[in-house]
């Protein structure tokens, strides 16, 4: 079977690799796509070293069931499914008490464990996620990372009514500008590339005015070197800050500010299994508007994945891998 592997930074190459031979309680899948995100630009970039080299990218991912293990219940050949990507042991106490986003054992797709960009792949059964199956592959590109917004507006504790400022619109900026304006919020937005920006005012998002202060929530996706500090700034007392965006850099900000100020400061990990993304799962197969794929930008067939990876890193809408 055809993969995309990273053969050193910035470089990847179309290469042929052995079909992955199912467990008994995994699933073998036929690929439809693969959405491309930040982590996997990070990886791509040489900010995050993969385990080792060549290396599968991509952990997005949507396809097709073609083979079960003996185990395996409730998942049939030639289902459409979703594959979520980060698999916690399911038995340490982080995972019994319901917050397996810090689960130490947990094996994250594209980063810790070979990811999905390739034509077959093998998932274990529970986290496998059936879907109907006239569902646009651009629709389930985005469920992993609208999981991912979609708890980190349950964690803020956000009220339809309410109002926020969204920092960063890249992909997933834009899927949680999506997920906000259906759940009631009026979403600022703050994004210095020009096709973002308007990307995110037609999901409903509005430009942040100059010296607009005074929000309850802010959203922090991008991981840009004083992103955070410039957000603190624009909220409210008490106000509260959920960071997505992973970044090394420092705050920026003191705890004297954080302490006058009343900052409530909400780390937001992935998600959690499996509320998380059976309720996006749930809203997508309701057809609850609206539909996810609005935020995909350009697709591309898997021997263009280094002119799709480049692409990705200033495209105005999410980049996938057509694997169909």
């Amino acid at each position: 079977m055809r993969a995309a592997v990273l053969t050193e930074p910035g470089a990847l190459s179309v290469v042929s690799v052995p079909e992955p031979s199912c467990g008994p309680g995994d699933v073998l899948i036929r690929m439809r796509g693969t959405g491309l995100c930040g982590s996997d630009l990070a990886v791509h970039a040489g900010h995050r070293r993969p385990p080792r080299l060549p290396w599968i990218l991509g952990h997005e991912g949507t396809g097709r069931v073609v083979g079960t293990g003996g185990e395996v219940s409730g998942l049939r050949t030639g289902q459409d499914v979703v594959i979520e990507p980060d698999y916690c042991c399911l038995t340490c106490d982080t995972c019994l008490a319901g917050r397996t986003s810090a689960c130490a054992a947990r094996a994250a797709v594209g980063l810790t464990v070979p990811g999905l960009l390739s034509e077959y792949v093998v998932a274990p059964a529970a986290f496998v996620w059936p879907v109907a199956p006239d569902l646009p592959a651009e629709d389930l590109v985005c469920v992993e990372p609208a999981t991912v917004a979609r708890a980190a507006m349950r964690r803020s504790g956000i009220a339809p009514g309410q109002s926020c400022l969204v920092i960063g619109a890249g992909s997933q900026g834009l899927l949680l500008c999506q997920a906000l304006v259906g759940h009631g919020v009026t979403v600022y937005v703050q994004e210095p590339n020009a096709a973002r920006l308007d990307r995110a005012c037609s999901l409903g998002a509005t430009p942040l005015p100059p010296d607009t202060g005074g929000l309850p929530f802010l959203f922090e996706t991008s991981g840009a070197p004083g992103a955070v500090e410039q957000g603190l700034r624009r909220l409210a007392t008490p106000g509260t800050a959920v960071l997505i965006g992973m970044s090394t850099a420092p705050l920026g900000v003191s705890p004297r500010d954080l302490v006058a100020g009343q900052i409530t400061l909400i780390g937001s990990m992935i998600y959690d299994h499996p509320v998380d993304f059976a309720q996006t799962v749930g809203a997508l197969e309701a057809r609850t508007p609206p539909r996810l794929g609005a935020v995909v930008g350009a697709g591309y067939p898997l021997e263009d994945v280094q002119q799709a990876f480049t692409a990705a890193y200033t495209a105005p809408g999410k980049v996938w891998i057509d694997l169909s």
